[in-house]
């Protein structure tokens, strides 16, 4: 059995959630995302996000878990019982997630490997569709394609066996190792793209600011989507992080201490890409503007391309550049997991082993689905819609729960103040209770209404609705379903002050 306070150091849980903050669309989609909107003008709107959205999200999911001691279900639970099911829906989003999660994990350590012989040859984007992926039509599963099921197997027994072991000699560990070892990794990656030829063309067009796009009200809603994402909130996994920190800790600070380091990593990965991308262009005589992308397809079909027109020791770049892919994801891939495997563990009463085999197990093969030659076009639908209606939709339920209906941003608030040295203020309740909610149901919006305008990279109608809006609505009812099971032994009663709960 576990005792719930488990973090052996305060740096163990710092680098546990900075792990599960930054993963691999820090690095390919920061980047992309303030290059299309206004450059260097947009990191105006990403603090604003950030100090009034993203922190404050994360004090209150902090607050939450080490108040009310349990997993996301639980915590919220014990805050009123018909906020479960929130918490369930999430555990639900993170299952899913993790689903694809580890394939694309699996792919990064094939390329890795491909990358000290340029296995993918000059056509980078051939070799990652046809020769790699073996592409087949939206919605059609194909064969399973053998090349990624070891990698995809390795991926999975080193996630379960990380959590086996536990919180203090699994998570904090491994964490402690994969964190310093991946900013080490990137600094590298980032003082030899400095020193490419080009690399100054890249920073001018990543830094150029566009003044005028501030005024655009969709520039805005990307700074709050990127911050949203890139902090896993409503993931369920800040809460059940948090619900393992000692009686006594600073929320305010870990949550500041969390929130900037994953910002300044987004920011290190964004001079590096573009430093590399303007190395690229200055090769190809093309504009940076001609070789920017986004998504999978700057990680896997750029970059090659990027480290083909490198002159010395490209294999070597290459491989550090999918090795930090690999070490950001298994990081993310293990606290996205951890939250099912808390919350289950805790509804069904079992030990932490079983419910890894279970949760893990479940979620490992589900993932074969993403390891098929069809497996890119069910993981673009399910990943697009259970973030733009999942994630922040859940969060939206979350804040209006706590903050509007249960109205307990006061209680929280008196929480962190009496263990931070940061004090929360009004400006707390006030980014909680109306600008996030605001932000938050503005971005839904205009989400539903370029989707209802066209199909999702014109895939077919009844394919978006299997693997997208069933997928993003069923996690909602899976929520809702897990709900009616009750709790073992009265689990929702909060446990006195006086004991250390143990979870099985």
């Amino acid at each position: 059995m576990e005792k719930r306070s488990q973090w052996g150091t305060r740096v163990g849980f710092l680098l546990a959630a900075m792990g599960s903050a930054i993963g691999l669309g820090n690095i390919w989609r920061f980047p992309a995302t303030a290059y299309e909107n206004g450059g260097g003008a947009f990191f105006l709107p990403y603090l604003f996000a950030l100090l009034t959205a993203g922190i404050p999200l994360l004090i209150m999911e902090y607050t939450i878990g080490h108040k009310y001691r349990g997993s996301a279900p639980k915590s919220l639970g014990r805050m009123r019982k018909g906020f479960e099911w929130i918490g369930w829906w999430q555990v639900a989003i993170a299952f899913i997630i993790s689903t694809y999660y580890a394939v694309i994990i699996a792919w990064a350590i094939l390329y890795a490997g491909y990358a000290l012989n340029g296995a993918w040859g000059s056509d980078t984007g051939t070799f990652l569709m046809e020769d790699f992926l073996n592409i087949t039509e939206p919605g059609v599963v194909g064969g399973m394609n053998m090349k990624i099921l070891i990698p995809l197997a390795i991926v999975w027994m080193i996630t379960l066996t990380v959590l086996g072991i536990g919180i203090k000699k699994g998570i904090e560990l491994a964490n402690k190792i994969f964190i310093p070892t991946l900013v080490v990794l990137f600094l590298i990656i980032v003082v030899r793209a400095l020193t490419l030829e080009g690399a100054v063309d890249g920073l001018q067009a990543f830094f150029q600011p566009d003044w005028n796009a501030i005024g655009d009200p969709g520039v805005w809603v990307a700074a709050y989507g990127q911050i949203f994402f890139s902090l896993s909130i409503a993931f369920a996994i800040m809460i059940t992080y948090s619900s393992y920190l000692p009686k006594k800790s600073d929320i305010t600070n870990n949550a500041f201490i969390t929130g900037f380091a994953n910002s300044s990593f987004e920011l290190l990965a964004g001079i590096g890409v573009f430093a590399a991308l303007g190395f690229m262009a200055m090769q190809t005589g093309q504009d940076v503007t001609e070789v920017v992308a986004g998504g999978i397809g700057l990680a896997f079909v750029v970059f090659p391309q990027i480290i083909n027109e490198m002159p010395v020791l490209s294999g070597f770049f290459g491989f550090l550049f999918f090795a930090s892919l690999v070490l950001a994801g298994l990081s993310s891939l293990i606290s996205i997991t951890e939250t099912y495997v808390a919350g289950v563990a805790e509804k069904f009463n079992l030990s932490r082993v079983t419910a890894v085999v279970i949760g893990g197990g479940l979620s490992a093969i589900i993932s074969l689905l993403y390891a098929t030659n069809g497996g890119l076009f069910f993981l673009d639908a399910v990943d697009h819609f259970i973030n733009s209606y999942g994630v922040a939709l859940a969060g939206l339920f979350e804040v209006v729960a706590v903050a509007w209906f249960a109205k307990e941003l006061k209680n929280l608030q008196a929480h962190a103040n009496n263990l931070s040295d940061i004090r929360l203020g009004i400006w707390w309740r006030i980014c909680l209770g109306w600008i996030t909610p605001v932000v938050l149901g503005f971005m839904l919006l205009q989400n539903l209404r370029v989707e209802l305008m066209e199909n999702y990279e014109g895939y077919p109608i009844e394919f978006l609705f299997y693997f997208g809006w069933v997928v993003a609505i069923g996690a909602m009812f899976v929520g809702a379903l897990m709900t009616v099971r009750k709790w073992p032994n009265n689990e929702l009663a909060m446990p006195k002050e006086s004991e250390e709960k143990e979870v099985g």
